[in-house]
């Protein structure tokens, strides 16, 4: 894990780049006590410790199937599944869980070093348990995400994904949702630990996959008037639904169809839904 210091921080943005919806401003300073961040998402091979040490079963499992992007999927998994009407090009597929990730035919023994997806937030939840910490806060990652800058979109600073040549996250490159040209290596999840870390260290804040957080998604602050990560912590509790927190964007995230994949982008799921592009990090 990395320490990230305790002090005053900026969060939200006052740029216009994403979805009014999503309410990622006003800039709001904040002050937080120290904490530490797991420096990579949870690993498969992390993740099987948990399931080998405690017999859990992951929602997806118990539901029987999960949500998979067409694009994985072959042709014998496609024809057995079905098209999720409200969401363009995903399948409700049955046998779709963290070792099968696109499917039944599918699996994770080449991608062991890669995050674990199909992964609920009460899984998630489930996982912090066992292992002693706790889902972060949107604050704390959107903290943890700047890498000790001040920068808004990405831990880089404002410029896009490549540099001399070198991608810098793993995002859809290509003609979405149809074509992906793997310009950066990669069509489907990057290993945790690939790409450049930003500045305290953490690997892949941007792009990969989308991490779950402890607190209800898209609360507007500008109604709060907070100066603390705990006041804004009971602000979030006066907020009665099951619509979570997702953070980072995913190795699906294209300028043409989701601009979530930048520091201050916020995103939602609900608590029980799975995706094979949905994961976590930890923090205590």
């Amino acid at each position: 894990m990395i320490k990230i210091p305790g002090g005053s921080y900026n969060v939200g943005t006052n740029h216009v780049d994403g979805f009014e919806a999503d309410h990622e401003g006003p800039r709001l300073s904040v002050i937080v006590p120290t904490f530490w961040m797991d420096e990579t998402t949870v690993t498969n091979a992390e993740f099987a410790k948990f399931i080998e040490g405690t017999g859990y079963v992951t929602e997806a499992e118990r539901f029987g199937w999960s949500f998979v992007f067409h694009y994985f999927l072959s042709e014998q998994t496609r024809m057995k599944s079905q098209l999720v009407s409200n969401m363009v090009s995903w399948y409700a597929v049955a046998g779709a869980d963290w070792r099968h990730p696109e499917g039944p035919d599918s699996t994770i023994e080449m991608r062991m070093d890669h995050p674990v997806v199909q992964v609920s937030r009460n899984d998630a939840i489930a996982y912090c348990k066992w292992a002693g910490k706790r889902l972060p806060s949107e604050i704390e990652w959107e903290i943890a995400a700047k890498g000790g800058t001040n920068n808004e979109r990405y831990p880089w600073g404002d410029e896009e994904f490549i540099l001399a040549g070198k991608h810098r996250a793993n995002i859809w490159q290509g003609d979405f949702p149809h074509t992906n040209t793997k310009d950066d290596g990669f069509t489907n999840t990057a290993p945790a630990k690939w790409y450049e870390p930003n500045g305290l260290g953490m690997y892949q804040a941007i792009g990969n996959v989308w991490e779950w957080c402890s607190n209800p998604a898209r609360v507007d602050l500008k109604k709060f008037q907070t100066t603390t990560s705990e006041e804004i912590w009971q602000a979030y509790q006066q907020v009665d639904d099951n619509f979570y927190a997702t953070r980072g964007g995913s190795f699906l995230c294209h300028y043409s169809y989701c601009k979530r994949y930048r520091i201050a982008a916020r995103n939602g799921n609900s608590g029980m839904s799975a995706a094979n592009n949905l994961g976590f990090r930890c923090v205590k």
